[in-house]
């Protein structure tokens, strides 16, 4: 498409933006008037939630708008589709957690258009990336010593703060990591390549401080039986490596040491185990240890096509549905077409991000770009693959959607680097 000037393609980028976040808000108001005819109490009984986001969606519009015109149109869209979204599901599921998540979406929004808006540049990032690091390495391991759970079961991932808050480190130290991994790979680009040139050994001790670091972030991860933040660090290793040296034997090689750990895994950890099994075959235990992921086979055989509908499936039959399996959720009130519409929304926003990262004019923004991209995309994949039972269950959760505070304030922190990075090449 041509434009005579940059107003021109200013201006077009605006409309597409308000165009698409006012058919999210008519999803998203559609969905919340449903669940209140459904349920029988006030055609408005949940809509607060909603207009709560639409004050804040449309706020952030409107001062992008104003101060942040070259950026990439469909990023806010697609955040606030997802996080609108989340509104509804966990409204539809668990509404006694409904106001801490309007909130959290609320802190995101904020957080979303801080980063984007605040003149600064990224440099502090960049200069101080194993401060950043080992403060995140220490967090994690604090929750060794004073780790709680607030379910009062299962694994103690999260740290108690003033008042009814709990944090959970391992979020926070994705964000850590993407930024210690482009920092590095920003300066160890041409001597990675260049050793990569002369034999894959050779390339082996300019990684050596990377491999040390991220040693001791996976270590503390196992320690903790946070498989599935393990497994992420992994993917993003991997894949940022890749990115940096162009060599494909550090993949090949790097999978069959994922492979290796699972075995080893499954005979030292009893939740890989129960989640292998799950996977592999529930239905002999589908009463007991597998119930979890039959019930959301059965969620996603009840979706078919179009859906129950929004209040008439019975995805709450899933334990911790609001978490881990929202997409089950989805699948079944949404059907099909909900499913491959969310899976589509990811990847766009895997396509949009990349292509930030692609067209960004430093390497540094090149690497975090991509290590973000990578991280919505394989935690998106993971769990929608753990759901469906085409993966075994890792636990994470999913994007903006699912319930977590923890989660749902990184991804928007950066959500809103993504977009602060767009502003580069927005077309």
């Amino acid at each position: 498409m041509y434009f005579s000037t940059s107003e021109d393609l200013i201006e077009t980028n605006n409309r597409r933006e308000l165009t698409l976040l006012m058919l999210a808000a008519a999803f998203v108001f559609v969905n919340a008037i449903a669940l209140s005819l459904v349920r029988g109490d006030g055609t408005t009984s949940h809509l607060w939630g909603p207009c709560v986001w639409l004050v804040g969606t449309a706020g952030a519009h409107l001062l992008l708008r104003q101060a942040q015109a070259n950026r990439d149109p469909l990023l806010l869209p697609i955040f606030a589709l997802l996080t609108g979204w989340g509104i509804v599901l966990i409204d539809r599921l668990a509404p006694n957690f409904l106001l801490r998540q309007v909130v959290w979406v609320g802190l995101g929004t904020a957080v979303f258009l801080a980063i984007t808006l605040l003149p600064h540049n990224l440099n502090w990032l960049r200069h101080y990336r194993y401060t950043w690091l080992i403060g995140g390495l220490l967090l994690l391991a604090a929750t060794l010593l004073f780790g709680v759970n607030p379910t009062g079961f299962g694994a103690a991932l999260w740290l108690p703060l003033p008042g009814p808050i709990f944090f959970q480190p391992s979020e926070l130290l994705k964000l850590l990591l993407v930024v210690f991994l482009a920092s590095y790979f920003d300066e160890r680009e041409s001597l990675l390549r260049l050793g990569n040139g002369r034999g894959l050994f050779t390339a082996l001790p300019y990684l050596a401080p990377l491999l040390v670091m991220w040693g001791f972030c996976m270590v503390l991860l196992v320690w903790q039986q946070d498989l599935g933040a393990a497994t992420l660090f992994f993917i993003l290793f991997l894949a940022l490596l890749y990115l940096a040296t162009g060599d494909k034997r550090y993949v090949l090689g790097g999978v069959a040491l994922l492979l290796l750990a699972g075995i080893a895994a499954y005979f030292l950890f009893a939740v890989v185990a129960l989640r292998v099994d799950a996977w592999w075959n529930p239905w002999p235990e589908a009463d007991n240890r597998a119930f979890q992921i039959v019930q959301s086979l059965y969620a996603l055989a009840a979706g078919s096509i179009v859906g129950q509908g929004i209040g008439q499936g019975f995805p709450d039959y899933i334990p911790v549905v609001h978490s881990d399996f929202a997409f089950a959720a989805i699948a079944e009130e949404w059907g099909l077409i909900g499913s491959i519409g969310i899976t589509a929304v990811f990847a766009l926003l895997a396509y949009r991000g990349m292509r930030i990262a692609l067209l960004a004019q430093r390497p540094f923004h090149t690497y975090l770009a991509a290590g973000i991209t990578i991280l919505f995309s394989a935690q998106a994949l993971l769990i929608m693959g753990g759901v469906t039972k085409l993966l075994p269950l890792t636990g994470v959760t999913l994007p903006f959607v699912s319930y977590g505070g923890s989660s749902l304030f990184i991804s928007s922190v950066m959500a809103g680097l993504l977009l602060y990075l767009s502003r580069e090449n927005a077309t």
